[in-house]
């Protein structure tokens, strides 16, 4: 990768941030990690990341609401959402809102990181 990719990860359990950055940076990834959604959104309103993974719900502003927002500043952002109250209705709006995927928890690391791979495919062939 020439340049690294910016990756946001938003969850409201730390331990999800604390296993998903050293994952991700390892494949090459520029990652911040948040666990309050009002603190992330005014992130959002300064930087442009290029791939955000949100969970869904999370106290003050939820995923789907912060998904909305991010697409709305920068449509050109990947969102993923990850969620442990998967439903195929929550799953349906996310894809409606313009979701890139949408996995449940738990999850394995090895899905998430084959999902932003997928999504840095469709990045830097949009790019190209």
């Amino acid at each position: 990768m020439s340049t690294k990719l910016k990756i946001m990860v938003l969850d409201d359990e730390p331990i999800v941030c604390k296993r998903l950055q050293p994952a991700l940076e390892k494949l090459g990834y520029e990652v911040e990690t948040f666990t309050q959604s009002l603190e992330a959104l005014h992130e959002i309103q300064e930087k442009t990341y290029d791939i955000i993974i949100t969970d869904l719900k999370m106290k003050g502003i939820d995923g789907m609401r912060f998904l909305q927002e991010a697409k709305k500043q920068h449509p050109a952002t990947e969102v993923i959402v990850i969620t442990g109250f998967a439903t195929l209705e929550t799953a349906k709006e996310s894809f409606q809102k313009g979701v890139f995927d949408f996995i449940a928890k738990p999850f394995k690391l090895s899905e998430i990181q084959e999902v932003v791979t997928r999504a840095t495919a469709k990045i830097q062939g949009a790019k190209a």
